[in-house]
């Protein structure tokens, strides 16, 4: 009896703490993410690597759309964003945060737990978790008017501990500010100059942090590797991470090598454009070999390439 009485106790006690901070439990996004085998933060989130997040900045978004729709995922971008340093790429693991209407009495029960572990403002909490590499992912459900949870304050912050920007399904405040953060390359919805949950009107809440959540028609994981530019934002499973990266740089060296012998006389458009025969393949082959040192693709990644062909 006192041994059932002390598991029943560790149970409670952990399913206080997931509640209290709204986080998934380590367990669950490791269930939820069985495709991913490499390394893990200590909350279970996959860990893609830097040198892949590094060569995802070159990734085209209809390369990245191809490789994910070839493997059954069709709803993985989302469009028309508003953007904040719109000449620059988006690239990093995704730390997601879902925020829901507020209701006076669960944003009472969240906030107090909140409260009783020293934490302030529930739009904080997730910010507080973000490292180097990671970008902020909000669902704060297209709200408007007193719906912002970022404003420059905000911003700051989150760029300080991530080193990049934030995708945000919702209006943000203080735009101006936000723009003046050199490197904070954001998607957000709309502007709004208001702010969240004015004195005596409760609008919105914290319900998920490391959850799976969703932005527009996207279901978003944590540790998705987002990859956005063009006001697009793909968000790309991390299993599937390398295979876009690595297949970007093929499509990126045999368009390189099509363009240029097009422009010498060499082939035909139509011959490039087609499937290639063994001459032009064993010409692509011999290209690489000449120039691998002066290729826009690590020249490790090229040595891969040409052990693979046999021509």
């Amino acid at each position: 009896m006192l041994k059932t009485k002390f598991f029943f106790a560790v149970v409670l006690l952990g399913l206080s703490a997931q509640l209290y901070s709204q986080q998934i439990s380590k367990d669950e996004l490791i269930l939820l993410t069985p495709e991913w085998k490499g390394e893990r933060f200590n909350d279970g989130r996959p860990k893609v690597s830097d040198d892949i997040l590094e060569r995802m900045k070159s990734v085209s978004l209809e390369e990245a759309w191809a490789v994910m729709k070839n493997e059954g995922y069709r709803y993985q971008i989302a469009e028309d964003w508003k953007l904040i340093n719109p000449d620059s790429v988006l690239v990093g693991r995704a730390l997601t945060t879902t925020f829901m209407p507020g209701r006076p009495d669960v944003w009472k029960a969240i906030d107090e737990r909140g409260k009783a572990q020293g934490k302030r403002g529930q739009n904080t909490w997730p910010v507080d978790l973000l490292v180097k590499g990671d970008v902020y992912v909000a669902n704060q459900f297209g709200a408007d008017r007193n719906g912002p949870t970022i404003g420059d304050n905000v911003g700051n912050a989150i760029y300080s501990k991530s080193g990049n920007g934030i995708v945000y399904d919702g209006a943000l405040r203080d735009v101006e500010g936000l723009m003046e953060i050199e490197g904070f390359t954001s998607f957000y919805t709309s502007y709004d100059a208001s702010h969240h949950n004015p004195p005596g009107d409760i609008n919105t809440m914290i319900v998920g942090i490391n959850q799976p959540t969703r932005i527009r028609t996207v279901t978003v994981m944590p540790g998705d590797v987002i990859l956005g530019k063009m006001g697009v934002v793909a968000f790309i499973p991390p299993h599937l991470a390398e295979r876009v990266v690595t297949t970007s740089e093929v499509v990126r060296l045999r368009d390189m090598f099509g363009h240029k012998r097009i422009r010498e006389g060499k082939y035909t458009a139509g011959q490039i454009d087609t499937r290639w025969s063994d001459e032009i393949e064993k010409d692509f082959s011999q290209w690489l070999n000449k120039n691998v040192d002066d290729l826009p693709v690590p020249k490790e990644q090229i040595q891969e390439i040409l052990k693979e062909r046999t021509w």
